[in-house]
């Protein structure tokens, strides 16, 4: 398990004073890229060998926003490796040891050169050990997402230098934020699930369509032939405490 600590700064915070959703996605991607890179794992060692982790899916379960100033412990650790997908945790916890945010993610090693997924070797896994923590302890949802065939059409974002990362692709967490524009005002999310499918890069054209469900939200990010760039799933509340 990795582990590091943060105090919750108020350029993370939302217009309620709590820990922002994106601050959140983006507490857990530091966590376990610090993990890779401490491990000599890093962007620099997969880069040389023209293989990047890229993301699948994420669950992400929300227990309580932390506020602006709290102290909190954010966790990773990888529980299993098979063919070329990883498997990984996630905690953020108080000071108290009690969790804040519970998360399962699913990735994949792929080969830049190749132009497609990687069977993960000895050496791309060497800094975690032989033997793997156990799973956290959770309701684990599936990793693929229904998408209901009925939807409202939103006005199309364009991407910008702002959502791009290192691999010159929209970050994970910048789908989600597309997302969350086209929801409920001051719709506090609970839970989120995210399935990416393929990536959007400098310029693209993205069309949301959001969904109504029974449970909370379906937005498909789409191009403009309507092929998913990520789905995302979300459920909350617009009542507040």
């Amino acid at each position: 398990m990795y582990t590091f600590g943060s105090r919750v700064r108020y350029s993370e915070t939302d217009e309620y004073g709590k820990l922002s959703l994106t601050g959140i996605m983006n507490y857990l991607q530091d966590c376990s890229t610090f993990q890779s890179e401490d491990n000599g794992l890093g962007v620099a060692y997969f880069n040389d060998r023209h293989k990047v982790w890229w993301l699948s899916s994420w669950q992400i379960v929300v227990d309580r926003y932390p506020t602006l100033g709290e102290k909190i412990t954010i966790s990773t650790w990888p529980y299993d490796f098979k063919g070329f997908y990883g498997y990984r945790n996630f905690t953020v916890c108080d000071q108290e040891g009690n969790y804040l945010v519970r998360a399962n993610s699913v990735w994949f090693l792929f080969d830049t050169e190749k132009g497609r997924p990687a069977k993960i070797e000895a050496d791309d896994i060497r800094g975690y050990g032989t033997t793997w923590e156990k799973p956290l302890d959770m309701e684990y949802a599936p990793r693929r997402i229904e998408v209901p065939g009925e939807y409202e059409a939103s006005a199309p974002v364009t991407v910008g230098r702002h959502h791009i990362d290192t691999n010159h692709h929209v970050n994970n967490s910048k789908y989600v934020e597309i997302a969350r524009e086209v929801l409920p005002d001051g719709m506090e999310v609970s839970e989120l699930r995210v399935e990416y499918k393929k990536a959007a890069v400098l310029k693209d054209a993205v069309y949301p369509r959001v969904s109504k469900t029974e449970e909370g939200y379906v937005v498909s990010l789409c191009d403009e032939q309507g092929t998913a760039y990520a789905v995302i799933w979300l459920r909350g509340t617009t009542e507040r405490i």
